[in-house]
């Protein structure tokens, strides 16, 4: 994961974003009607956050 650095890349935080918040975000009745699903949020989420 961090190829022997000490510190963590934004890359690095992509590449598990999926399996790290997958089982943490609950989808709303409203939002499964919609067909949203899990793997479209976090890709949201990542794309809206401002990498520091």
């Amino acid at each position: 994961l961090l190829r022997g650095r000490g510190y963590v890349l934004p890359d690095d935080v992509k590449a598990v974003a999926h399996d790290v918040l997958r089982h943490r975000i609950l989808l709303t009745y409203l939002a499964e009607a919609e067909e949203i699903v899990v793997d479209s949020v976090i890709d949201e989420i990542i794309r809206i956050v401002p990498i520091p």
